[in-house]
């Protein structure tokens, strides 16, 4: 149904677009240095999630409303800056109650995994970067003339989300290492989940500041 040239033209295209880091990964890392490895991989998979509803959404005609309606888009990317500067403020709030004998977020902002990938696909669905690649550069690999459109799109989307995997992974698991070596110290411990929760709120307020404003 999608040709092979089709889905590795696309897959050359999303790897050059991916590595570029973007929300989605200053999230993660953002994730991994306040919390640690198991709620960074938890957001991955909840991004990733994230991003293949807009996928689904783009598919099926709605991802072109967003992209075509300014009001619409500004909806949707306030409100994801808004849920990053929150996600912050509580990680940088909560920074001098972590500590280095348990190796956890402390109780008052402890989350559970499910908790933690509602988080990540709220933040994915809501990245102003994936909305935009979807919904514009997604649809010029489709072959029209084979029809299935919307099957087309959802497997090709399955490209960019499974580099998308490998790539979070990659950047979350590095991250955590790093946190690792201040969870020696409370204080250190302390001073890297702050940073974490600063690099979250600095996220938001860029994701808020950039980008279209038509």
């Amino acid at each position: 149904m999608v040709s092979t040239e089709s889905i590795l033209a696309f897959a050359t295209m999303s790897l050059l677009v991916i590595v570029i880091p973007g929300p989605s990964v200053l999230f993660v890392i953002g994730r991994a240095l306040a919390h640690g490895r198991r709620t960074a991989l938890a957001t991955v998979l909840g991004n990733l999630i994230g991003s293949y509803v807009l996928v689904v959404a783009v598919a099926w005609g709605l991802g072109a409303l967003v992209e075509t309606s300014a009001a619409v888009f500004m909806g949707v990317k306030l409100a994801g800056a808004a849920y990053l500067v929150l996600l912050g403020v509580q990680a940088f709030r909560h920074r001098k109650e972590m500590r280095a004998a348990n190796f956890e977020a402390p109780a008052g902002e402890h989350r559970s995994d499910l908790r933690t990938v509602l988080d990540g696909i709220f933040v994915g669905v809501t990245n102003p970067k994936g909305l935009v690649f979807f919904a514009a550069v997604l649809p010029q690999f489709v072959d029209h003339a084979a029809g299935h459109v919307p099957s087309q799109m959802m497997v090709l989307g399955l490209v960019p989300v499974g580099i998308g995997m490998i790539t979070d992974t990659l950047w979350g698991l590095g991250a955590s290492a790093a946190r690792s070596w201040f969870a020696r110290s409370d204080r250190r411990l302390s001073m890297v989940g702050g940073a974490g929760g600063c690099a979250m709120i600095g996220l938001g307020v860029t994701v808020a500041a950039t980008g279209r404003a038509d």
